[in-house]
Formats: structure tokens, sequence, C-alpha cells
């Protein structure tokens, strides 16, 4: 137990013996039953988005600005379930569970970054489908690789920024209640609980800057798709069409886990209190979603497809040339 802090704000104790994350209950089967769950979801989750980013870097067919946002897509879902999974299957198997002031801090800094990172990204791939449909003869110039670099980098900005706000606002209370976190990572609701300062002002910050970015970006995706969809009825052509349809609707699904998720979690009244079904909605996005995007992309996505195969056969026949 965590020596208790007084109300003037020192943080010296929690800062010395770190905090405990408490996970999920159960005896030693359960914990085991959930490291191998954890572990399974993990590795998915690295060899698809690690198949993603290598795939579309090798294949020339696919060095366009849609797949550059998805390449960049996948390294943010494997760094994000990475800032996660591993500490926590480390947790299922230990007996201290102890991660330590800094460690959680740096933890909570990187997800909270690349997670908003991931929102934004998600409607700038939206407004790049926009062009891509409704002004194609514009688009060559519109999205070029420079504009595209340029988007990449604000979604990291922005997520920074928020990281920022949402780190030095949470770490700078004075945690004396306990040194016990309720999650199987340093996250704002369970820390929160943990504090004996008045949170009021922090989870109003939370509430807004999670509200306004899951508003902005999901009027972005439903503003594009708006006309995305009415440039598709138009169309005479069956098959491009369906073609069209496959793409925007391989985006569609990702968006609409990811933010349905974050919005369970953060951006609605009452979500600090409700714990338990906090850790059950975090399993899903922190390692569910990022396991499921490749498969979504890859599965519903033609080009995808033919570049896994043609990746395939040129293995293949490196293999049967080194023979």
């Amino acid at each position: 137990m965590a020596t208790p802090i007084h109300r003037n704000g020192s943080l010296s104790a929690v800062s010395l013996q770190g905090f405990v994350l408490v996970g999920f209950g159960g005896g030693a089967e359960t914990q085991a039953l959930l490291f191998a769950v954890f572990l399974a979801l993990y590795v998915v989750t690295v060899l698809g988005n690690l198949t993603m980013i290598v795939v579309i870097t090798l294949d020339a067919r696919l060095h366009s600005p849609m797949y550059f946002f998805l390449k960049n897509l996948s390294f943010v879902d494997l760094c994000y379930s990475s800032v996660i999974a591993p500490k926590a299957m480390a947790i299922f198997l230990s007996s201290s569970k102890v991660i330590s002031f800094a460690g959680c801090a740096t933890q909570f800094f990187f997800f909270s970054l690349l997670v908003t990172t991931e929102g934004f990204l998600l409607a700038v791939m939206a407004y790049d489908r926009f062009m891509a449909i409704c002004s194609p003869l514009r688009y060559p110039v519109t999205m070029c690789p420079m504009t595209c670099a340029r988007l990449v980098l604000g979604t990291y900005c922005g997520g920074c920024l928020n990281s920022i706000v949402q780190t030095s606002l949470t770490f700078q209370l004075p945690f004396c209640s306990s040194n016990r976190i309720d999650h199987f990572y340093c996250d704002v609701p369970p820390l929160l609980q943990l504090a004996c300062a008045n949170t009021t002002l922090n989870e109003l910050v939370m509430f807004g800057i999670c509200g306004l970015i899951i508003v902005s970006t999901t009027l972005v995706v439903l503003i594009s798709y708006g006309y995305i969809t009415a440039t598709i009825l138009r169309m005479r052509s069956g098959s491009g069409r369906h073609k069209v349809f496959s793409t925007c609707g391989s985006h569609m699904t990702a968006v609409s886990l990811f933010y349905g998720t974050v919005f369970v979690m953060y951006a609605q009244p009452g979500a600090v209190a409700s714990m338990e079904q906090g850790k059950v909605v975090s399993v899903f996005y922190t390692l569910v979603i990022p396991m499921l995007n490749p498969l979504i992309y890859s599965l519903r996505n033609k080009d995808v497809k033919d570049a896994l195969r043609r990746l395939g056969q040129r293995h293949s026949l490196m293999k049967e040339g080194g023979q």
C-alpha cells in the first residue's frame, strides 16, 4: 500500500513506489487465460499490421495517397497496441503488478498520442476518398505527396497536443487515496479515481477535448461520405460502383468501430465511473480493433489482395530460383 500523501500536492510517495495495475479479477487460471488471449490478439495484431506495412511499401501499385494513409494507420495500430499489450501480459503473470510513476505517465502519454492520432487519421482518410471520388481530375494535384505528408504530420501534432494536455493535467494531481489502478494500463478514468483533489476540471477537459475531437472528425467523415454516396449513386458503371463501395465500406467499418468504442469510454458523462465496462471496452479498442483493421482492409480490398498474391508469387519464384 502506498504511503498516504497530504493535500499539499506532493507526489513523492507514489513516485517512489509506483502504482499497482489491478487488471482483471480472478485466480491464477483466469490470469493465465487472459495472458493467452492477449498474446494471441497481440501476435495477430503485429503480424497483420506489419504485413500491411511491408506489402504497401514493396508493391509499387500501392504507392498512392490512400495506401500511404493506410500504411500510417497500420503503423499507429501497431504502436499503440504495443504500448499496452506487453505490460498487460506481464502483470497477468506477475504477483506484484507494479508500474513506476514515470512508467505510468510514459505509457499514458504515448497511448493518448497514438489513439488521438488514429482518430484524426481516419478523418484524413475519409477526406482522401472524398477527393478521389468526387473530384478525380483535381485529386492528383490536391493530394500530392507533400500534402499527404503534411496531413499525416498534422495528425501526429494533434495527437501530441492532446496528449501533453491530458498527461500534464492528470499527473500533476495528488494521488493519496490509494496506488491501485483499477485497470490493466494507465488511463485517465481510473487515475482520476485515485486523486484526493477536485478532479472536475480534469473530467471537463477530458470530456470537452475528446468530445470535440470525436464530433469534428465524425463530421468530416459524415460529410465526406455524404458526398461520396451521392456521387456513387450517379455512377452508371456497376463494376465501378461496386469497387468504390468495397473500398469505402472498409473505411466506414474501421471508423464505426473506433469512434464508437472511444465515445463509450471517454466522451460521455459518467464514463469515469464505469470501470468494469471500461476494461472490456478498452480491450476492444487497444487490441481487437488494431487486429481487425488489417483484416478489414485486406479482405475487402481487391488491390491489397492482389498485392499479397503478387508478393507471395515473387517469394515462391525467389525460393525456386535459390534451389
